[in-house]
Order: C-alpha cells, then sequence, then structure tokens
C-alpha cells in the first residue's frame, strides 16, 4: 500500500472532484474529531495523520504490521483507520475477553465494498450482521452440511477422493517425478467439497480459464487488502486502488457459475431418483414465506461460495503448510511415520476410524495450525454497543480485528515460539477449538468458524495418507533448510509459492493405491 502522503500526492494530481473529496473528508474528520467522546480511556495506539490515520502503517502483511505496533502499545491498541475506530487484540488474555467475556457484544461484522461482491450484500455466514438472519443460515449450514451426522454420512466420498488423489501420487512416484502438492491437494479439496456441496465435481474451466482456486484465492486477497474507500467513504467511488474493478471480475465469474448451479438443480429436481446436495436442500426452502430460511437466489450464491471457500482454500492451506512443515523437519516426519506403523501398519491405508488414535499427528496439526493459522487475522468483529473491556472504553461500531498469528506466536506464552515443535503439545490439554485462547486458529465463540470439525477431519486424514503411503524428498537435491516458507497474505494465508516434492511408495500392498 502507499503511504497516505503519497495517496494525497496522488489524488491532488487527478482532478477537481477529486479535491472536492478531499475537502469533504478534512470537513467530516474535524467534525470528527469535535464530536469525540472526552474522558473515555481509548486503548493506546498511535496518533495517526489527518484523514488517513495509521493507513499508511498497514504494508503487504498487515498482520505482521500490527504485531509490531501490539510490541510497542501493548496487546490491545487502538488505531484510526480513516474514519473508522479500530482495535488490535494481540493476547490470549485480551482475547478471552472479546470473544468470551464480551462476546455478544463483538458478535457482529462491518460493513466493506467487497461484500457487495463477494456475499451478494452480506448475505453469507461469513460477513452477514448478527442477528435472526446470521442464526438461521448458521443453524442451516450447521444441521444440513456440517453437523457430525452430515460429516459421518460423507466419510465414503470424502474416502474415495482421498484414494484417487493416492493413485495419482503413486503414479507420479513410479515415474520417479517431483509432484506439485499445492495444486494436487487443492484439486483434491475442490472435488470433495463440489461433491457435498454441489452433487458432483466440476473442472477448473467449467469456472474460468484461471481455475478454481486462483480465483478464490483472489477474492479472498482482495477482500482481506485494506481498501481505502472502506475507511474514506467519500474516496471510495475512485476505487484508486482498482480493488472494486478486481472484486467486479471475481463477482461476475462466480456469479455466472452459480446460475448456472441453481438453473441444473432446479431442473434436475424434478426427478424423484435425484439424491439431494446442499443446493437442493436450499432451493427446498426457495422462495418459502413461511420458513424460517428465507432463501433467495441471491442467498444461495453467498452461502455456497461461503461453504466453498471454508471446504476448498482453508483444508488445502492448512495441509500445504503441515506438509511444508514435515518436509522442513525430517525428525517429525519420520516420527510421524513410526506412530502410523504402529497404529495402522504397512498393509494397509489410513482410515478415518484410526485418526483419534494417531496421537502424534494431532500434535502436528495443532503446532502447524499454530505457526500458520488459515486466517491470520480471522474476520473482524464489529461492537454493537459502547462497551468496557477491562480499563478501556470501546465505542460502539468500533472494528475489532483479532491477530491470530500473534497471539498464536506470543512468547510469553510458548517456549521458543517461532520453532515448530510439535512435542511442546505432550501431556498438555490444549485444543484448537477455541476453548484455549491461546490457540484460535478457527477463532472461538459465536463467530467460530462451524466447519470447524470437518476441517480437522479433512487435514488430518489427508495428511495421515500422505506422509503413510509414501517417503517424500525435495526435488533438485534442496536441502530442507532451503525450504521457503514465504506467505501470501489474504483473508486466507496460503503458501506465496506452489510445494513440490517426489515421492516414493512405501506401503507393502497394492490394493487400494
Amino acid at each position: 500500500m502507499h503511504t497516505a502522503i503519497q495517496f494525497l500526492l496522488q489524488l491532488c494530481q487527478i482532478d477537481k472532484m477529486i479535491l472536492m473529496a478531499i475537502l469533504l473528508a478534512s470537513l467530516a474528520f474535524l467534525l470528527l474529531c469535535r464530536s469525540k467522546k472526552k474522558g473515555h480511556n481509548l486503548p493506546p495506539g498511535p496518533t495517526g495523520l489527518p484523514i488517513f490515520g495509521s493507513l499508511n502503517k498497514l504494508g503487504a502483511y498487515p498482520h505482521r504490521d500490527l504485531h509490531q505496533l501490539a510490541q510497542k502499545y501493548g496487546p490491545v491498541l487502538y488505531l484510526r483507520l480513516g474514519f473508522v475506530p479500530t482495535i488490535v487484540v494481540s493476547s490470549p488474555q485480551a482475547a478471552q475477553l472479546f470473544l468470551k467475556t464480551h462476546d455478544l457484544v463483538f458478535a457482529s461484522r462491518p460493513r466493506y465494498q467487497a461484500e457487495k461482491y463477494v456475499s451478494w450484500g452480506q448475505r453469507n455466514l461469513a460477513f452477514a450482521e448478527y442477528g435472526s438472519y446470521w442464526r438461521n443460515m448458521r443453524k442451516m449450514c450447521t444441521l444440513e452440511l456440517l453437523s457430525q451426522t452430515k460429516i459421518n454420512s460423507f466419510r465414503s466420498m470424502r474416502e474415495e477422493e482421498l484414494d484417487l488423489l493416492i493413485k495419482l501420487l503413486k503414479e507420479a512416484a513410479n515415474d520417479g517425478a517431483a509432484v506439485d502438492i499445492s495444486a494436487k491437494v487443492s484439486k483434491y479439496s475442490l472435488d470433495m467439497a463440489c461433491r457435498m456441496i454441489l452433487g458432483k465435481k466440476f473442472m477448473d474451466q467449467d469456472l474460468n480459464e484461471k481455475g478454481f482456486k486462483a480465483v478464490m484465492q483472489e477474492a479472498l486477497h482482495l477482500v482481506a487488502t485494506p481498501n481505502m474507500g472502506d475507511y474514506i467513504p467519500y474516496i471510495g467511488a475512485l476505487d484508486l486502488q482498482g480493488i472494486t474493478r478486481r472484486l467486479k471480475v471475481v463477482h461476475t465469474v462466480f456469479d455466472d457459475f452459480f446460475e448456472k448451479i441453481i438453473d441444473d438443480h432446479m431442473e434436475s429436481g424434478k426427478r424423484e431418483d435425484k439424491t439431494k446436495d446442499f443446493v437442493d436442500v436450499m432451493l427446498g426452502f426457495y422462495g418459502t414465506e413461511n420458513s424460517e430460511y428465507r432463501i433467495e437466489r441471491a442467498n444461495i450464491k453467498a452461502i455456497v461460495l461461503d461453504m466453498l471457500a471454508g471446504s476448498v482454500d482453508t483444508s488445502a492451506t492448512s495441509v500445504e503448510w503441515a506438509f511444508s512443515e514435515l518436509l522442513k523437519n525430517p525428525r517429525v516426519m519420520k516420527k510421524v511415520q513410526m506412530e502410523l506403523e504402529s497404529v495402522v501398519g504397512m498393509e494397509r491405508m489410513v482410515k478415518e476410524s484410526d485418526l483419534e488414535k494417531l496421537e502424534y499427528l494431532n500434535m502436528v496439526v495443532k503446532e502447524s495450525m499454530r505457526l500458520h493459522p488459515v486466517a491470520p487475522l480471522l474476520i473482524p468483529h464489529q461492537s454493537i454497543e459502547d462497551c468496557m473491556v477491562g480499563d478501556y472504553f470501546i465505542p460502539k461500531n468500533s472494528r475489532v480485528i483479532v491477530n491470530a498469528w500473534a497471539i498464536m506466536r506470543d512468547p510469553s506464552v510458548w517456549d521458543e515460539a517461532e520453532k515448530f515443535w510439535p512435542e511442546r503439545f505432550e501431556g498438555k490439554n490444549i485444543d484448537v477449538r477455541g476453548n484455549e485462547f491461546e490457540l484460535i486458529p478457527f477463532g472461538s465463540g459465536r463467530r467460530g468458524c462451524p466447519g470447524m470439525q470437518l476441517g480437522l477431519t479433512v487435514v488430518r486424514e489427508t495428511v495421515a495418507q500422505l506422509v503413510h503411503c509414501f517417503d517424500w524428498k525435495l526435488p533438485n537435491e534442496m536441502l530442507e533448510d532451503d525450504l521457503e516458507m514465504t506467505e501470501k497474505f489474504g483473508l486466507t494465508m496460503p503458501r506465496a509459492n506452489h510445494l513440490f516434492a517426489i515421492p516414493t511408495y512405501r506401503l507393502s500392498h497394492e490394493r487400494g493405491c
């Protein structure tokens, strides 16, 4: 992001309408300052520039920038981003106050320009404001897709797709070829999610020439990128960063695809032999006035994209990071394989029923999620009323950013916090379900991730199968220490570059692989 001063210079070079916007923004800023309540103890933080506030302090990696500010100002800090009062939470104790003690006050979501394009106006679960609509949609999604009963009902399908992935990798192993693990795992996650949600698999070209993963990650990156128009509304229409233009392109791609999906389901739904998928369930409530679920086409599109993003990108990213750490730490890889040999044996593949017995594997997944949270800043919350949190006054409509990345690397909580060391969880009852606030990759409270159980199941089983079925080495004689671990910031945080490795098949049986 350009600095605030550079933005100001750019604005002054464009035309008179932009200058008028600057004047209006300046006037609004002065009124904001005059109307600011006196005597309230806001959290500490930088003063910021006129109009722009501290927007200039957010660069390509906002989670790291906010972490640096927290080290200076404390675990609860106040920023003014444009005209938006923003609270940044960076410690487990502070997270517990905001996500548990005062959970209801901070259960809503702020409005973003991006919502018009990726959630059809806050109609999905992730970005919907707190209220009856959100509660009803969460109930429907949980009952019809994310409950333990539903997760169990999809078990055979997940096993089929994982078997196909292992067969493809075995073919590569026979050729001694390096495999694009990122691409393979992403395709597997997409196929599995499409079967659960849309009823069948789709090819990349069915969506767009760029493919599902590229378009999805573009959407998640744009949603997370600080947009000047969200923080200084008077210049929003100018789209100085080009974010709205790019969001419109993404929206058109998904909107056209989902229109076809809905039309196809409405047509095929007339058949009595049709097995219902998640879209069919939603269409069952389509246009119904008496149902608690008020569903129209826009609602279906928003929720389907929500579920796809949650199923495809987050799971694939978690597997990608966990496997990266295993390749970088052969001692840990070997220890996982030894546990698998003991629990599963070398005569068969891993079954889902084995997962609870694989204690060390579960530690590996926890440690990977600690170091590489899929959503480093979670999804921002918004206060629905004035509130005192500890000694600090938090105004109504404040944006609250929980820096999960900083919390899970807090050196006051974690010994050698930057080190990948699964053994740190040995003998400790710390899980990732949002009960312990030092480990919150899925968030916590009312707005915690509803797909957590499905995500954990998929990630653990995929990593277990990859490690059990194959030995792995890095291509081109690369040393473990040379494996780069650069991240790409977005609403989710995948690797910046794809992960490649060479598999060697290691099981003693032929059936099923």
